[in-house]
């Protein structure tokens, strides 16, 4: 069954592999965000299964409130990172991970857990205290 995949990554060649490589696995990107705000706006509108989340974005900004936001709402994610450096925050805590560079196998692998999760039940609300 297909599902709606937010992509949020601010390289563009880097989205434009995501979203090649999630048509090629039979899904459907609900849409690619680069920023924070974007991307909170367009969780807000729902319809999303899963996601793939950058952790650094454009102008510096880190992908924190994304994490908190997707995790409120029991949507599981992917961390897409080329190291993440810092403290991890409880919204990205156990979260698989989807190390760049990567390659269609990668995704597939990182997503299935997930979309089996979402297939069954969906996941815990993060508590963030």
């Amino acid at each position: 069954m297909s599902k709606q995949v937010l992509i949020v990554e601010d390289d563009a060649f880097i989205a434009l592999l995501l979203e090649e490589f999630v048509d090629i696995l039979g899904h459907q990107t609900a849409a690619i965000v680069d920023r924070v705000g974007a991307a909170l706006e367009r969780i807000a509108l729902g319809g999303i299964d899963v996601a793939v989340v950058d952790v650094h974005l454009a102008n510096g900004e880190m992908a924190d409130a994304i994490a908190m936001a997707l995790a409120d709402r029991a949507i599981p994610f992917l961390v897409a990172t080329g190291g993440f450096v810092g403290e991890a925050g409880p919204a990205w805590r156990g979260r698989p991970v989807l190390a760049k560079p990567f390659n269609l196998e990668d995704l597939r692998s990182g997503l299935a857990p997930l979309l089996e999760r979402t297939a069954r039940e969906p996941e815990a609300p993060v508590n963030h205290s």
